[in-house]
């Protein structure tokens, strides 16, 4: 394999990646952000490296949730913290049920571009315009959708900006409602007499510093920009805009410029595994993203859809089985699982992603597997009505009481709640992790988890 610099990818096809009409713009903002200071450290990068290898391992467990896409407009103290309090409650709810330690890791902080099916749209009275591709890029305004390099750097400055009030939050905020988990719109689930008590119980524990650490991550998308803010650490280098990047779905083909990227930095690192993954495919995929075979080093986060699962998880945990190489297994339950309700909004049904997550729950223990976390679109804010069902059994009608999002709908802080306290319930307890014995891959699918409900939106 040819030798690899910041630089290499360039060569490559590239997929995804917003393109300037005015380069020597572009230029300078590239020259300003590559002398910009670091938005996270490297020890802060193996920090997070060696916990997803006790993830990797089956001693921790990882939650990682955030914005579909982070809005300009949302740089502001109350929502920031807001968001920072759920992930850190997911994070309680699961340690306390499952006695495991649990990283969090936030999509924030740089989760500002979206991949799109097509680079343009038809809007009507404007015929045919550029795709929002997320505030780093362009507008959602259909009259501001022209790709803008300049965005780029608000981009950092807002990046900036939410990580200066997060940590300072997390190192000397108030932290008396962090402990508060609100479960009063869980009242109509029948698990609701449990949910309180746990809520009670998390309530009186004195709170760890662990429990308040949090880490950043997005997709890395545009690589110019993380080209831009990637810097050399002794004989390493790391992308230092966070302190995880993930390849989508959309950029993992091995010729291309995003895998030739990834394989050289430091970072920990995703990769979004969908159906179209096939397994030899796999296999070639993490030997070159991990060759070192690092534990921690590579995160797999598969998004199948619900009832998929079984036709290519087990395949695709044997061919990482088959390669040697280390790698710590995440489940995101929605983003296989859109769909377009009656009204013409995007949506996601509750029962479908957690339909997804505990098939996926089951399929890792069948086959002598370890999934080492959750990967989920949320918002803190309760008010929003972008996922129907779940207990507050928000129905499509109620999607246009406060559909807030620009690009993919995400759980509100009570269905965020509601998912955490289900999948906490059915993961192995420290306890019972510890003497079960390792299923055979290839066995029976074990009866569905006690708390999956067979209603479907």
């Amino acid at each position: 394999m040819s030798e690899w610099s910041p630089q290499s990818w360039r060569s490559l096809p590239k997929y995804q990646m917003a393109e300037w009409e005015d380069e020597a713009v572009a230029d300078k903002v590239f020259a300003k952000l590559g002398k910009l200071p670091p938005l996270v450290q490297a020890k802060e990068c193996d920090r997070l490296k060696s916990l997803l290898a006790e993830a990797g391992r089956g001693e921790r467990f990882m939650v990682q949730g955030g914005d579909c896409a982070e809005r300009f407009l949302d740089c502001e103290s109350e929502r920031l913290e807001t968001q920072l309090k759920l992930i850190l409650q997911m994070g309680m709810i699961l340690e306390h049920i499952s006695g495991k330690p649990i990283g969090k890791i936030c999509r924030v902080a740089g989760q500002y571009g979206k991949p799109r099916s097509k680079p343009t749209e038809v809007v009507e009275g404007l015929g045919e315009i550029m795709s929002f591709k997320g505030d780093n890029i362009n507008g959602f305004d259909p009259k501001d959708r022209k790709w803008d390099p300049q965005r780029l750097l608000e981009g950092y400055w807002h990046s900036a900006a939410t990580l200066n009030f997060l940590r300072g939050y997390a190192a000397n905020g108030d932290h008396t409602p962090v402990q508060s988990i609100e479960i009063s719109d869980l009242k109509g689930s029948e698990h609701a007499a449990s949910y309180t008590a746990d809520a009670q119980a998390i309530a009186q524990k004195p709170l760890s510093s662990e429990q308040l650490e949090f880490f950043t991550s997005h997709e890395a998308m545009q690589l110019d920009l993380e080209e831009a803010l990637t810097r050399a650490v002794g004989s390493k280098y790391y992308n230092l805009s966070a302190h995880l990047v993930w390849i989508g779905d959309r950029t993992r083909q091995l010729d291309c410029a995003h895998i030739e990227y990834f394989r050289g930095i430091s970072n920990p690192i995703g990769v979004k595994v969908g159906p179209s993954m096939k397994n030899d495919e796999l296999k070639d995929l993490v030997t070159v993203l991990n060759p070192k075979k690092e534990e921690g080093r590579l995160m797999l986060i598969t998004r199948y859809g619900a009832g998929k699962a079984e036709a290519m998880l087990p395949g695709h945990i044997q061919a990482v089985k088959e390669s040697g190489v280390p790698v710590t297994w995440q489940c995101d339950g929605v983003h296989g699982n859109g769909v377009v309700a009656s009204n013409k909004l995007k949506t996601r049904c509750f029962d479908d992603i957690m339909t997804e997550i505990l098939e996926v729950i089951a399929i890792h223990q069948r086959c002598g597997s370890v999934l080492g976390g959750i990967h989920l679109e949320v918002t803190g804010q309760s008010s929003v009505t972008e996922v129907v069902g779940g207990s507050m059994n928000i129905t499509e009608d109620m999607l246009l009481q406060n559909y807030e999002t620009y690009c993919d709908p995400r759980l509100n802080y009570a269905q965020a709640i509601e998912a955490t306290f289900r999948v906490a319930n059915e993961m192995p307890s420290a306890e019972r992790a510890e003497s079960a014995e390792s299923p055979k891959l290839g066995g029976e699918l074990p009866s569905p988890p006690r708390n999956i409900r067979t209603a479907i939106c």
